[in-house]
């Protein structure tokens, strides 16, 4: 659907109104916004605006990552929103000018319906409209990744008590490659945007109010927090997977030394049983009357007493 807010130069204020009053003389601002359109509401975007072809191309094809274009009497921005469980980018373009701000996403947004909710309560004698839409726009999508980044920490901390669990060895890695690959996701939009905020701040050409700077360098602090937030829990990843192979290591060393030390003990033993195996005929000791029982005390006494040196050099410590 198409939405709209519109002042006109007395200070009235029209919600919804068709876009033919977006021509008229009187009119001091509008606030329009394509929310899911169809094929024919889009092709008001072109018909109805005077936007460049390129900037209307972005629009419909969905962009890889956010930018900030300038173009002849107005701004374009692509901004993402993060969408769960996916986290893939959820679009939102805006053309932004003194006399009005345009929104165009092709998927429902949370954070333009706050937004355009809350303009409609306005008065007709606010200033610097345009800023304060494209600002609020941003500090709603910038504050929405903050719960996803959360979610992630608590993935990843839960990760700890699940260390001494036996027979889950294989979750726990799929679950850190997961988590890894979630982070990465967040980061390809998180990254852009700071640089998108970092050029909105430098930038002459976008006419923000001195006393306006410093609510878009708020937005700008925290998407640094949030990619020093990225860069932490991908670092824990990475040693919570070097910490978990190195306990699957040391806990496969145990297991192979239990097993070289029954394997040392036995040895002996097989050899020895091997021998007496052997059905030759004139074999000696084979007519011995107590050679079985000599043979098994040998056998006895050579198993204790490779037992006893291994002890003597704490072969048996973990």
């Amino acid at each position: 659907m198409i939405r709209s807010i519109v002042i006109t130069q007395d200070n009235q204020v029209f919600i919804d109104s068709n876009l033919e009053r977006l021509n008229r003389s009187d009119v001091k601002w509008y606030f329009v916004d394509f929310d899911q359109p169809t094929e024919q509401e889009k092709q008001l975007l072109v018909s109805e605006f005077t936007f460049h072809p390129l900037a209307i191309e972005d629009c419909f094809q969905y962009l890889q990552r956010p930018k900030l274009e300038y173009y002849d009497g107005y701004s374009f921005f692509v901004l993402h929103a993060v969408e769960e469980p996916s986290l893939k980018g959820k679009e939102i373009n805006l053309f932004a000018s003194e006399q009005y701000v345009i929104s165009y996403h092709e998927q429902a947004s949370r954070e333009v319906d706050f937004v355009f909710r809350a303009f409609q309560k306005l008065t007709g004698h606010e200033e610097h409209l345009t800023v304060e839409v494209v600002h609020k726009i941003m500090d709603k999508i910038v504050d929405g990744y903050f719960p996803i980044v959360h979610n992630l920490e608590d993935r990843i901390f839960s990760l700890e008590s699940r260390y001494e669990q036996a027979g889950n060895d294989k979750q726990i890695m799929e679950d850190i490659f997961d988590i890894r690959s979630d982070l990465l996701e967040l980061a390809r939009t998180v990254l852009p945007m700071r640089d998108l905020l970092y050029r909105v701040i430098e930038s002459k050409r976008l006419a923000i109010h001195p006393n306006k700077q410093a609510f878009f360098r708020d937005i700008y602090d925290h998407l640094l927090k949030l990619n020093d937030m990225i860069e932490y829990n991908r670092a824990m990843t990475s040693e919570f997977r070097e910490n978990f192979i190195s306990l699957n290591s040391y806990r496969m060393n145990n297991i192979m030394k239990t097993l070289t030390i029954f394997t040392t003990i036995f040895m002996p033993l097989t050899f020895i049983a091997g021998i007496y195996g052997m059905n030759f005929q004139y074999m000696p000791e084979l007519t011995v009357r107590y050679g079985y029982f000599i043979t098994l005390g040998v056998m006895a006494l050579v198993a204790i007493g490779m037992t006893v040196y291994f002890i003597r050099n704490h072969w048996f410590e973990e």
